[in-house]
């Protein structure tokens, strides 16, 4: 069985540019690279070969440099962390870890990198004042992009075995910073800015305070999703943070927060709740909805002209835990913020959602 040629760096003689023939759809192409003995053009078809030789000899597995495993890895993250067509946060986190390590070692061969250069990694995120638990999921994250190089053959298993040995950070045992508890926002701090923010946010903010929903699902709340049919309206997002636990999420909206959004309800299903249109200030600014960033600028930038502390959508939700426990318990609040466990039994669910409902009549 014949092997297939390995592409060469050629002179172009008419151009003076340089080539490289590759077989393409059962012919050869030719693929210009640049000029002839230019840097670029050599970088180029160093990326040409690189690929032809993942393509045809597998036993090259290991000679990939790590930024062009890094470059495949983010090709696949940005097609593969989607929700709704659009990339989620997690693909700005895996950005966020592998820029240390291209910073670090991205010019070196796969098979380089061992536990020992992870490590030295993981001290420069140290040295960067990320918090322990952040260092902790991106160096998880690292070992991800290992664990699909394997998967898909371009790496050899004995490197992603060897980055398994590394154990993450414990509380107290490294120089790591400890991330700050979310709080509770104080009530006087709520009321200070409610004036100051477009109504729509303050909306938001009374309703996620009594709903105690996140906030990509109060921005992301359309008419269509919400149940009217019984006392106790129902709201089932298209999609959640555990959906890919094959976790459902139900929250229900008490008569207090239907109250809010009742005025702004028309007969459009696909329609946000919460408009930046509606907000006359802002009508030219953002889009059909708001965004969680967008909605947490709003609240940031009005605590500092309120001049108080700044907080953000995330503490409404721990405010609105916090008082639920105190009045019904751990359970009642672990059922409303939907941090039920995904092996529950049907019957310990249907109960779950009882409770939900019964506390929503009453809180929410």
């Amino acid at each position: 069985m014949s092997h297939p040629k390995k592409p060469s760096y050629l002179l172009h003689k008419p151009t003076g540019q340089a080539v490289t023939r590759i077989l393409a759809n059962g012919q050869r192409k030719m693929l210009y690279l640049g000029k002839w003995n230019s840097p670029e053009s050599k970088a180029k078809y160093e990326e040409v070969l690189t690929e032809w030789l993942l393509q045809n000899d597998r036993s090259v597995q290991g000679q990939l440099r790590v930024d062009e495993l890094i470059l495949l890895y983010l090709d696949h993250a940005q097609e593969y962390y989607r929700k709704n067509g659009e990339v989620t946060s997690e693909y700005a986190c895996i950005k966020s870890a592998l820029r240390f390590v291209v910073q670090h070692c991205g010019r070196l061969r796969v098979r380089q990198f061992g536990p020992k250069l992870l490590k030295e990694v993981r001290d420069r995120m140290i040295a960067a004042e990320f918090t322990r638990s952040t260092i902790n999921k991106h160096v998880g994250r690292i070992r991800r992009m290992f664990r699909w190089g394997v998967e898909n053959e371009y790496i050899p298993v004995e490197v992603l075995t060897a980055l398994q040995s590394v154990a993450g950070l414990r509380k107290g045992r490294s120089q790591a910073k400890e991330s700050e508890p979310v709080k509770s926002v104080p009530q006087e701090h709520v009321e200070a800015i409610l004036p100051i923010v477009s109504p729509p946010v303050a909306n938001m903010i009374r309703f996620q305070q009594l709903t105690g929903m996140r906030p990509e699902e109060v921005v992301e709340l359309r008419e269509g999703e919400i149940d009217r049919s019984e006392e106790i309206w129902q709201y089932v997002p298209r999609s959640h943070k555990t959906e890919h636990h094959d976790k459902d999420r139900m929250i229900f909206i008490g008569p207090k927060a239907q109250s809010i959004i009742t005025p702004m309800l028309s007969q459009n299903s696909d329609q946000y709740v919460f408009r930046p249109a509606d907000a006359v200030t802002y009508k030219h600014t953002y889009g059909e909805r708001y965004s969680v960033d967008s909605y947490r600028r709003a609240i940031q930038r009005a605590c500092k002209r309120a001049k108080v502390p700044s907080w953000s959508p995330n503490q409404l939700r721990h405010t609105a835990g916090t008082e639920i426990r105190k009045k019904f318990g751990l359970e009642a609040s672990q059922v409303v913020l939907g941090h039920a466990n995904a092996k529950v039994t049907e019957i310990y669910a249907e109960r779950n959602m009882d409770l939900a409902r019964e506390i929503m009549a009453k809180v929410g």
